[in-house]
């Protein structure tokens, strides 16, 4: 097991967790279009990476066993495949229709996706009451926290974004989700109220260590659409915080003009990608990690899954970035 990372796991147990999957679709059998619908926009908004492993391993490090945490997979991808899709609205300039639906189509979909089926899901577990109500009031905070986070984040204003804001941000579009999922998972395996806190902590600190990652893919893939769509991210706040009055003038025209052009995206990356801006965030990155970590440590769990999140936690906290020594006249 400790050789194993996540997505081994992942590879091993996925038809297991593609079996939850067809079984909350299946609970909509009585409503066809419905059914049909969700299945169409989870064609099309498929996950890029399987972080449906995330509550097994949580409740496997509490209980010494996954399997019986299965649902939560179910409820975490349906969460996400609903978010996903809603932030892509966001950032779209006009309607996005997923796939084969359209638009109204796509909506509903997503409403139905992020919010009835995980609760249905829930509701479908021979679970106690008070289980029950306690998982249902987290997934209810966890979509509070994480769209008060896109919220803020739809209206951020780059020439007040620090580090600090930016991570407050994080914290909630990305933390939130995932502290749901982990303190989910901690409820499911039957630990007590201080556990609980502990690992909805290790929730939200793990999403703002995946939400750096994220950061961090969107430029190596070379879609940069954080840039196209003016988000203010941990990087550029790195950038700006370290950059002489005369650089930030210039990194705030370009961010106003990537949004519009590609060249002033390409410049624009070329400052982020800067020796002192990389420094501060591979050190702030790592920070995340080690305090990740800790509370592991503090929690303490299943010897033999520990190293396994362990592992999740250091994959996802990798510096993948280098920097860019090129000139900025042939950057751009």
């Amino acid at each position: 097991m400790n050789s194993m990372s996540y997505v081994d796991l992942h590879q091993r147990i996925s038809r297991e967790i593609d079996a939850e999957m067809e079984a909350a679709l299946e609970g909509l059998g009585s409503s066809p279009n419905v059914r049909n619908a969700v299945a169409a926009l989870m064609r099309h908004q498929q996950l890029r990476h399987p972080l449906s492993v995330l509550p097994l391993l949580v409740h496997a490090v509490e209980t010494g066993a996954f399997r019986p945490a299965l649902p939560l997979s179910a409820v975490h991808v349906l969460w996400w495949t609903s978010a996903c899709y809603l932030d892509d609205l966001a950032d779209s300039q006009s309607a996005l229709p997923a796939g084969d639906l359209g638009f109204d189509e796509s909506v509903l979909a997503a409403v139905i996706t992020g919010n009835a089926l995980p609760m249905r899901v829930i509701q479908a577990q021979p679970l106690p009451h008070e289980v029950r109500g306690a998982l249902t009031a987290e997934l209810m905070d966890g979509w509070i926290a994480g769209t008060e986070g896109q919220l803020v984040d739809m209206g951020g204003d780059v020439r007040s974004a620090t580090r600090d804001s930016v991570i407050s941000i994080y914290r909630g579009k990305s933390g939130g989700p995932f502290g749901m999922i982990t303190a989910m998972a901690a409820i499911w395996a039957k630990t007590s109220g201080e556990r609980i806190d502990l690992w909805r902590e290790f929730g939200y600190v793990f999403g703002i260590i995946w939400q750096l990652f994220n950061d961090q893919e969107d430029i190596l893939s070379g879609r940069n659409e954080d840039l196209q769509n003016g988000t203010v991210t941990y990087l550029l706040a790195c950038a700006i915080e370290d950059a002489s009055p005369e650089s930030r003038d210039r990194i705030l025209t370009l961010h106003a003009a990537s949004q519009n052009s590609e060249r002033a995206r390409s410049e624009l990356t070329h400052l982020l990608l800067a020796p002192d801006a990389l420094r501060r965030y591979h050190d702030d990155l790592d920070a995340f990690r080690i305090q990740a970590h800790r509370l592991l440590d503090e929690l303490d769990g299943d010897e033999l899954h520990t190293p396994l999140l362990r592992g999740l936690v250091d994959q996802s906290a990798r510096m993948l970035l280098q920097a860019d020594l090129a000139p900025a006249e042939a950057a751009s």
